[in-house]
């Protein structure tokens, strides 16, 4: 097992970018400009004399550029006023690293103080392994952090933050939030249909499907709906035919799959529901997948893993052939991560963040299994620690997503 070590000292947390919006009451969205960050075309035209850097062509300074850590971007904006220019407007350098291919992975971590109640958005550069903040969520009630249920379309560097609840009344919410990473901003969306907490939530094919979940006075709903992000609209979908509040969620094979999970006193068998949106039906969830579905999940080489909350904190791996879940080599989650934890996985990888936002990135390879045929493989997992700033000491995480940019 490998560790980073990022403390107070040696990583500071650093803005993402400047604030671009100021919060009233009724979400209103106020944007600073200035000459310099919203430069005019002949402004621009005036600097093109200055190359980026001198005895390279711009198109090779620029792609350069594009590769600078974000948090170096504050010393380097002082060199001269194409690098300001570049540099001092983070919509405009995600907007040209996008232009030019570049696909870098950013964990969003949505967190919360352990006293207060305040969330917090903390944002892990997983190539630099540094810490940065993003504009606060336009959100004016005292909510519940653990009612929202958040979304992303990775690829685009959005995601989505939907439904909550007031935490001193129990009364969910129908709040539809976008975050562009690009822009750097927050936008408030076209509400659900029926607001709702603690429900399940997925994107299949860029659509947003959320399920299921409390309404008022904590009663289970059996509704769902689906939001096209391009369009803004929300349209409701088949009914899932049993009333349930979600304990997770993943998207497998083009699917929704929603588990109840366990919860103490293991009184019931949890349910689980299946909803394909090309047939916009629901069915119920094999017996083996529900029963052993015991933590987060998440997909991996098409794959449905769940690091368990149960069996000391082991990740495990769903076999749809036997309708059985296999513990997978290697350790434990490390010793750092206690419980809440908040999963999400890309390309090989896994993220678990834990209390205190500690992060142990897990590597999973694909054994071969001798004597069996060739498609069934076996899985092992090899995990390193990345520590937090030690001003991340009273945070617990609620959710995470991996956003590219």
């Amino acid at each position: 097992m490998q560790r980073v070590r990022l403390s107070s000292q040696q990583a500071p947390v650093h803005k993402l970018g400047d604030s671009q919006i100021t919060l009233s009451p009724k979400f209103r969205v106020g944007v600073i400009q200035s000459s310099l960050l919203n430069p005019s075309p002949e402004f621009e035209s005036s600097l093109q004399c200055e190359p980026l850097i001198p005895g390279l062509p711009d198109d090779i300074a620029l792609n350069c550029l594009l590769r600078v850590p974000v948090q170096s971007h504050a010393a380097c904006k002082a060199v001269c006023k194409r690098w300001h220019l570049l540099l001092g407007n983070k919509e405009r350098f995600f907007t040209r690293r996008k232009e030019l291919g570049f696909k870098d992975p950013w964990l969003f971590v949505f967190s919360f103080h352990k006293c207060t109640g305040k969330i917090q958005w903390q944002v892990l550069d997983l190539i630099n392994f540094s810490w940065h903040t993003i504009p606060a969520m336009p959100c004016k009630h005292k909510v519940c952090p653990h009612g929202f249920r958040c979304v992303s379309v990775a690829h685009d560097g959005t995601l989505f933050v939907c439904g909550g609840m007031v935490s001193d009344v129990d009364f969910p919410l129908d709040l539809v939030l976008k975050y562009e990473m690009q822009k750097n901003r927050w936008t408030v969306m076209n509400r659900m249909i029926t607001a709702r907490s603690f429900f399940a939530s997925g994107v299949i094919e860029g659509m947003i499907y959320v399920a299921g979940g409390n309404s008022s006075d904590l009663f289970e709903l059996d509704s769902a709906e689906v939001l096209d992000p391009v369009k803004g609209n929300w349209r409701r979908i088949a009914n899932m035919g049993t009333n349930m509040a979600s304990y997770d969620a993943a998207v497998l094979d083009g699917k929704l799959l929603v588990t109840e999970g366990w919860l103490w006193p293991f009184f019931f068998s949890p349910r689980g529901q299946i909803y394909d949106p090309r047939t916009d039906k629901w069915e119920n969830m094999a017996f083996g997948l529900r029963e052993g579905w015991t933590g987060s999940s998440v997909v991996v080489y098409g794959r449905l893993f769940v690091v368990s909350d149960l069996e000391r904190m082991k990740l495990k791996v769903y076999d749809a052939e036997s309708d059985s879940w296999e513990t997978i080599e290697g350790s434990p989650l490390p010793e750092q991560i206690s419980k809440p934890f908040a999963v999400n996985a890309w390309d090989c990888k896994i993220y678990v963040v834990g209390r205190n936002l500690h992060v142990v990135v897990g590597h999973i390879s694909r054994l071969q299994q001798k004597g069996i045929c060739e498609k069934k493989w076996g899985f092992s997992v090899r995990w390193h620690v990345v520590d937090p700033p030690d001003s991340f000491c009273d945070l617990t995480p609620s959710s995470s997503q991996v956003l590219f940019a």
